[in-house]
């Protein structure tokens, strides 16, 4: 009886249960069709959107829809070996601690855009840098090998190549032709996610001295860049590439840059014809100018380079440049600064006459100067003359109002004597000297082993320092 009731109870407790669940179902469904009946009745909170917030937002639309399929995706792998201890550690510490020379396989990811329907794509140097395979894959999942037709660090710009002749392509555009506040679109691979899109605007042009490559000229963009945008696009509202997107701010957020576009497209098209860069020599040792010397030279503002040095038998000599010009524009470009100017001389083409603005004394002249190709032979010869500016432990500098002290080395004759950075040298051995070639000759002048006895200007005081013998 007990078991009858058990089971009886069980049942009704079933019942209940069913009954509980058929009464839910009811009050679901009922809510269900509640909040159907509001979904339909409530309107949109923005029913008629601002027209111009609606185009901008097709545009946006539109460049992505047609843009992404050229972005590729690109995964560089590296192989780092590890080299086996010495026989004589292992035979130390026995076979607790031998171990075979091993491979570890590193994997990088960045992104990268075709820019031509037969395969070639461009990207960042450091992407593919060191990679001994790449595997490049589209955003339709097909996958391809990846061979390097050419890179340059200096710029951090390169070049691979697929096999395919019938590739969707990117447009180029004209990165001169930005503007500060234009739209700017990104789209890459960011921590692997595929085809992502980020949108901002042009936050700055002709960035340098940001200390990331040996030429710098970039845009600056607060679309959002991360780990594996690297070599992706920065483009227009109208879907052309204007810039590689590059690096970051480590310490700022919004803070983005892309190579310029017009620059990557000299880089790429001499990589991919030549295999290599070609650069523009002019053969000077140039400085920035601050408030105060732009005044001492007669400029309303500190714009240009001051040239402290010409090199013999290079193009600024033979185009008739003299220590203390100042360059204000080279080939119909403003010389903002040093970094510049170096870019505008890197990439000039060489062997044709190119005219070079400059103030001399008061009066602007123009020069036309026919630069010669940046070769190791070039960089040698400046090398050796910066070598010769080495004297007793100090690093001397032309400054255009006499011979600087730049660096002292420790412990080296100059330290002990009391040389200290920033220095004037005024004379040696009572022999006055205002430039480097004027105390090249009284250096050959001084008897071996003997006491220098050197005069140098520190803040608005001169002083006397002996500094025991001499090269």
């Amino acid at each position: 009886m007990g078991k009858l009731f058990r089971k009886i109870g069980l049942g009704v407790a079933g019942l209940a249960i069913g009954l509980l669940l058929v009464s839910c179902d009811r009050s679901e469904q009922s809510a269900s069709e509640a909040g159907a009946t509001r979904l339909k009745v409530a309107p949109p909170p923005a029913v008629n959107p601002a027209p111009e917030l609606l185009a901008t937002q097709q545009a946006f639309i539109e460049v992505s829809a047609k843009a992404t399929p050229a972005v590729v995706n690109i995964r560089a792998e590296r192989v780092s070996r590890r080299e086996r201890p010495s026989p004589l550690f292992e035979e130390f510490f026995g076979e607790f601690f031998r171990q075979p020379r091993g491979e570890s396989r590193e994997q990088s990811l960045g992104s990268g855009f075709i820019i031509s329907s037969d395969g070639y794509i461009l990207t960042n140097e450091h992407v593919v840098s060191g990679a001994e395979q790449i595997s490049v894959r589209l955003p339709d999942q097909r996958t391809f090998g990846g061979e390097v037709v050419g890179t340059d660090p200096k710029t951090d710009v390169a070049v691979i190549k697929i096999e395919d002749d019938s590739l969707p392509v990117l447009a180029l555009g004209d990165s001169n032709r930005i503007k500060v506040g234009q739209w700017a679109l990104a789209i890459g691979n960011p921590f692997g996610l595929d085809s992502t899109l980020t949108v901002g605007v042009i936050s700055a042009t002709g960035r340098a001295n940001v200390g990331i490559e040996d030429y710098e000229d970039f845009i600056q963009t607060d679309a959002s860049i991360n780990p594996g945008n690297s070599g992706g696009p920065l483009l227009n509202i109208y879907g052309e590439v204007v810039g590689i997107n590059t690096a970051i701010a480590a310490s700022g957020q919004g803070i983005g840059f892309a190579i310029p576009v017009n620059l990557a497209k000299l880089i790429a098209d001499q990589l991919i014809d030549k295999g290599e860069v070609t650069r523009g020599w002019l053969g000077v040792s140039i400085q920035p100018l601050d408030a105060n010397l732009a005044e001492s030279f007669g400029l309303d503002r500190a714009t240009g380079a001051l040239v402290t040095r010409v090199m013999k038998e290079t193009p600024a000599q033979r185009a008739g440049l003299q220590r203390g010009d100042v360059l204000l524009s080279f080939n119909g470009e403003p010389v903002r600064g040093v970094r510049e100017l170096q870019l505008l001389v890197a990439s000039s083409p060489v062997g044709k006459p190119v005219p070079l603005e400059i103030q001399r004394n008061g009066s602007r002249l123009t020069l036309n100067v026919i630069l010669t190709a940046r070769t190791e032979q070039s960089v040698a010869q400046a090398v050796d003359q910066i070598d010769r500016q080495q004297w007793l432990g100090m690093s001397l500098a032309e400054t255009g109002q006499g011979i600087e002290v730049r660096h002292v080395v420790q412990g080296s004759i100059a330290d002990l004597a009391g040389v200290q950075v920033g220095d004037r040298i005024l004379a040696v051995n009572r022999q006055d000297v205002v430039t480097l070639e004027q105390l090249q000759r009284v250096r050959g002048r001084l008897p071996n082993n003997a006491n220098l006895l050197l005069l140098v200007g520190r803040g608005d005081e001169n002083r006397y320092l002996v500094l025991p013998g001499s090269e």
